[in-house]
C-alpha cells in the first residue's frame, strides 16, 4: 500500500490528513483518547507541545547563525502586515457597524482572529515548500500567538505587554537547537530528517483539540469568519513578502491561517476590557469554526501559490537538476 505516497499528493497532506484524522476521532470518538499512560501520551491533543518542541529543536539546527537576520526579516514583516491588516479591518467594521459586526460576525471574532496565525500549520507548510529560515521565522511570528495583539489593537494598552520569560520559552527550543547545529554539522546532519518526521506527530495532535461540530454550530458566520482570515491578511501579507521580503510569497500564503489559541482569545480579552463580556461566547465559537476552515483552506492556498510562484522546494530542485 502506498499510503504515504498518496498523502503526499495531497496539498499539506503531511500536515492536513493527520489532523483531520485526530479531529474526526476527537468529535465521534473522543473515548478512544482517554485509555491513559502512553496512549493517551500519543493519542490525544497533549502529544501537540512536545511534539513541536522537538521539532524546533530540529529547525533551529539547521539555521547557520549568519542566516539570523534574514528570518527576523521574514519573519518580522508578515508579523507586522498581519497585525495591520487584522487592526485596520476591524477598526472599520466597527466604526462602520460597532461591536456586533457584520452578517454575524463581531470585531471581537474578526481581530482575534486575523491578526493570529496557525505556528503549527506554517512550520508543517514551510517544511514542505520552504527553507530552514521561512521556518524560523515562526520564532518572530510567535509574538502574535495569544491576545497580546489583540489588546493591542483593541486599545487595551494596560495589558499590552509580553513578560520575558514567555518569549524566550517560545524560541528557546529552537535556539537550543540552532547552537547544537552551529558547533557540530554532524548534529545538524542527524536532526535534518526531524524536519519531516514530526509534523504528522503534532499535526495529530493538533487535530485531537479540534472538535468538527463547532463548524456547525458557527454556521455560516464561523465559515465567513474564516474566509475573512484569509482574504483580509493572505492578501496583504502577499505583496509585503514579494515585494518587501524579495520571496516569492508562499510563506505569506501559509500564514494567513487562523490560530488554534485564538480560540481562547476573546475569553482573555475580555478580562481586560468587560464591555465585550456579551460577545465572548459567539466570538469563540466563530473562531473556532475559522480555524478549522483556515487549517483546510490554507495548505490548498499554498500549495497552489507554490506552483505558480516558486517556492525554494523547486528552487533547490533546479539547483540539483
Amino acid at each position: 500500500m502506498k499510503i504515504l505516497d498518496n498523502v503526499k499528493k495531497i496539498p499539506g497532506g503531511l500536515m492536513v490528513v493527520p489532523l483531520l484524522i485526530g479531529a474526526v476521532i476527537n468529535t465521534f470518538f473522543p473515548q478512544i483518547m482517554e485509555l491513559g499512560g502512553l496512549h493517551s501520551a500519543f493519542f490525544s491533543k497533549a502529544a501537540a507541545t512536545p511534539a513541536i518542541a522537538f521539532f524546533l529543536v530540529c529547525v533551529g539546527s539547521q539555521i547557520n547563525f549568519k542566516n539570523a537576520p534574514e528570518a527576523i526579516k521574514r519573519g518580522g514583516v508578515l508579523l507586522i502586515t498581519k497585525f495591520l491588516a487584522g487592526a485596520l479591518f476591524g477598526y472599520v467594521v466597527g466604526r462602520i457597524c460597532g461591536p456586533t459586526g457584520f452578517l454575524g460576525v463581531s470585531t471581537l471574532a474578526i481581530i482575534s482572529s486575523v491578526t493570529n496565525s496557525n505556528g503549527g500549520l506554517f512550520m508543517a507548510l514551510m517544511g514542505e515548500f520552504g527553507d530552514s529560515t521561512d521556518i524560523a521565522s515562526q520564532a518572530v511570528m510567535n509574538i502574535n500567538d495569544g491576545p497580546f495583539l489583540t489588546m493591542v489593537a483593541l486599545g487595551a494598552t494596560g495589558m499590552a505587554n509580553i513578560p520575558f520569560m514567555i518569549l524566550l520559552a517560545a524560541i528557546s527550543p529552537i535556539l537550543f537547537g540552532c547552537i547544537l547545529g552551529n558547533l557540530d554539522n554532524k548534529i545538524r546532519e542527524f536532526l535534518a530528517p526531524g524536519l519531516s518526521i514530526l509534523i504528522p506527530f503534532f499535526a495529530f495532535g493538533l487535530g485531537a483539540g479540534i472538535k468538527l461540530t463547532n463548524v456547525v454550530s458557527a454556521g455560516f458566520s464561523g465559515i465567513l469568519l474564516g474566509i475573512i482570515v484569509i482574504v483580509v491578511s493572505g492578501i496583504p501579507m502577499f505583496f509585503a513578502d514579494r515585494y518587501i521580503n524579495r520571496r516569492p510569497g508562499y510563506a505569506a500564503a501559509a500564514a494567513s491561517s487562523a490560530a488554534g489559541n485564538s480560540v481562547a482569545t476573546p475569553a482573555a480579552v475580555a478580562l481586560a476590557v468587560p464591555a465585550f463580556e456579551p460577545l465572548v461566547e459567539i466570538a469563540t465559537t466563530q473562531i473556532a469554526a475559522a480555524v478549522i476552515v483556515t487549517t483546510i483552506l490554507t495548505p490548498l492556498i499554498t500549495t497552489f501559490v507554490a506552483k505558480k510562484v516558486g517556492s525554494a522546494r523547486t528552487e533547490k530542485e533546479v539547483l540539483e537538476s
